[in-house]
């Protein structure tokens, strides 16, 4: 095998997130369902015999050391006791705080191709685990199917999905995680739904009236993009979205958005493009 690979990290969309509790610990109870996109990072992995880590190539506003990729690496490292390295080149096309699970598809990406490159044979379930140290929805990304996901997002079932292409609109807008389930006026008590009765048209994103209160760019790109159906929030935002059946039809409504609206269409994915790297 070459000691090279190059590597693709998925954006995901939250088909719907409802608030379902909290535990004591503070923590949100969640329940979503999780979809990849074919559209996201890339990654180039080099092996290193001398055991360094290190991002290669520099990005605005990541420093390396806080890069989720570099810490996925190093911990992968104290918890085998691999001796051996890899140099990380990023390409980051997904937004920071834009709720497409940028870096934490970045560091499961990275678990899941050191797992095949450092020779670890390390099983899924544990490099779930390390995982979910690093962010709630490391997880999902490295258990690389589409699921119904509840606890903090680490239980995880898979779902199947219906075929379907997506236009996502990534307002210039950052959005704090941490300060949108801290607001007095969420919704943390929505009634589970159990995953019999998920269908792809169901619930709605608790997350998303905060966020388009605090964010009015937000709340305007939700607008623009519900004129052509169920569009709603991924994540805690900042990007919308709306499900289309033909790339014909996305592609339609893409190009009709307003000159100062971003964004990009993909296909949904049901399985993650390194799901082979663990068993």
């Amino acid at each position: 095998m070459s000691g090279v690979l190059i590597c693709q990290a998925p954006a995901k969309l939250n088909l719907f997130l409802h608030v379902v509790g909290r535990r004591p610990d503070g923590y949100h109870l969640l329940q979503s369902v999780f979809r990849f996109l074919d559209y996201g990072d890339e990654l180039r992995l080099a092996l290193r015999d001398d055991g360094r880590v290190a991002r290669t190539n520099p990005l605005p506003g990541l420093d390396p050391e806080q890069d989720l990729a570099v810490r996925a690496a190093r911990l992968l490292q104290r918890e085998t006791g691999c001796a051996l390295g890899v140099d990380i080149q990023l390409e980051k096309r997904l937004p920071m705080g834009g709720g497409l699970g940028g870096g934490s598809s970045d560091a499961a990406s990275v678990l899941l191709a050191l797992n095949r490159l450092w020779r670890l044979n390390l099983p899924r379930t544990e490099l779930q685990r390390l995982g979910l140290t690093l962010g709630a929805d490391v997880p999902v990304f490295v258990f690389g199917r589409s699921a119904f996901a509840e606890g903090v997002g680490e239980v995880l079932q898979a779902v199947e999905l219906p075929p379907a292409w997506y236009v996502v609109l990534v307002p210039p807008v950052h959005v704090s995680t941490p300060e949108i389930f801290a607001d007095r006026e969420l919704t943390r008590d929505t009634i589970p739904i159990k995953i019999a009765d998920f269908s792809t048209g169901q619930g709605h994103n608790d997350l998303e009236p905060v966020v388009c209160r605090k964010h009015p760019s937000v709340a305007e790109h939700l607008g623009w993009l519900k004129q052509f159906g169920d569009a709603r929030m991924t994540g805690s935002g900042a990007c919308v979205f709306a499900a289309f059946a033909t790339r014909e039809e996305a592609r339609q409504v893409f190009d009709a958005r307003p000159e100062t609206m971003k964004g990009f269409v993909a296909a949904g994915m049901d399985r993650h493009p390194l799901y082979e790297f663990a068993s």
